[in-house]
């Protein structure tokens, strides 16, 4: 019998049991502190990154700040929710492929210091564009690629 792949919007509506609460001990590297960290569920990063509106932007670090406030902990796991943003954004584009209509901004969720993932759907050249019509310019500094004054456009509380 032939495996079937899962579909992106498959993959997003898995939570696997999560999310899941856990305590930092002390065998995780200093950088993460003390106290406790979440283990999102897809669809909760999929949530945070729909809220966005057209001209406003989010980073992960913001979205991960979002998620440890709503589950009381110190922070909120770096790779999975970066991961989780990624399965949201492939999630969007296959969905829009579709013909579906209100899928997830995914464009408007930038890494770090705003930079653009080119890890989304199409790479960097459609994320520029769709940033550029929603009034965003887009600059390029060696092979990575950040939105300019990205913290003036930043989404206020989640």
């Amino acid at each position: 019998m032939a495996y079937k792949r899962k579909s992106w919007q498959e993959k997003l509506a898995d939570n696997k049991g999560l999310p899941k609460v856990c305590r930092i001990d002390d065998s995780k590297p200093k950088r993460w502190g003390a106290g406790t960290f979440v283990i999102p569920a897809p669809a909760e990063v999929d949530e945070l990154m729909r809220r966005v509106p057209q001209g406003k932007l989010t980073t992960i670090d913001h979205l991960r700040e979002a998620l440890a406030k709503r589950h009381g902990t110190t922070m909120a796991c770096p790779l999975t929710t970066g991961i989780f943003a990624w399965i949201a954004a492939h999630a969007s584009a296959e969905a829009a492929s579709e013909g579906k209509q209100g899928t997830t901004p995914y464009w408007r969720t930038l890494k770090s210091k705003g930079e653009l993932n080119p890890k989304y759907p199409g790479g960097v050249e459609p994320l520029s564009q769709r940033l550029a019509a929603e009034g965003h310019l887009v600059l390029q500094k060696g092979k990575r690629h950040f939105v300019k004054d990205y913290a003036a456009a930043l989404f206020g509380e989640f």
